[in-house]
């Protein structure tokens, strides 16, 4: 299933950050911090959201320095998932990573959650490294990396 994507906007906040906090109620972003997402827009992020009709059912991140960026956050509704939203939402970090020069991505997922993990192998990502308690719940970041092709 295809839903549209655009940019987040600041009236999307609200909502955004209510998916957040379903699917994430132990470390959840704050609505700050998508605020601060949204304030380093266009000098070194970009920040999208997946809509199906009025309805946000997806978002993500991307920071981008010099040939390098990162997925500072990704995530689809849990009531939508498993329907390729995640993969549109990781097909425009790529695509939109190349357009601002970058040659690799970067990731960091949380290490219980392995339908993020399988999808993440299964487009090229690499287990690069482990942070130890990351996350404010004492779970385990795996860092993955991708080499991107021009």
């Amino acid at each position: 299933m295809s839903v549209t994507l655009r940019p987040m906007q600041w009236p999307d906040i609200p909502e955004v950050a209510a998916i957040e906090a379903d699917l994430f109620p132990v470390d959840p972003w704050t609505p700050e911090m998508f605020w601060s997402e949204l304030a380093a827009v266009p000098e070194s992020r970009e920040v999208m959201v997946a809509i199906d009709g009025e309805d946000i059912v997806g978002y993500a991140s991307l920071r981008f320095v010099a040939t390098e960026s990162d997925v500072n956050t990704i995530a689809v509704k849990s009531d939508r998932q498993g329907q390729g939203i995640g993969r549109q939402l990781m097909t425009w970090i790529e695509d939109t990573a190349r357009s601002h020069g970058s040659l690799e991505m970067f990731l960091e997922v949380r290490s219980d959650n392995a339908v993020a993990i399988a999808m993440y192998h299964a487009d090229g990502y690499e287990r690069i490294d482990m942070r130890p308690n990351y996350y404010v719940s004492g779970v385990d970041a795996l860092v993955m990396r991708k080499k991107l092709s021009a």
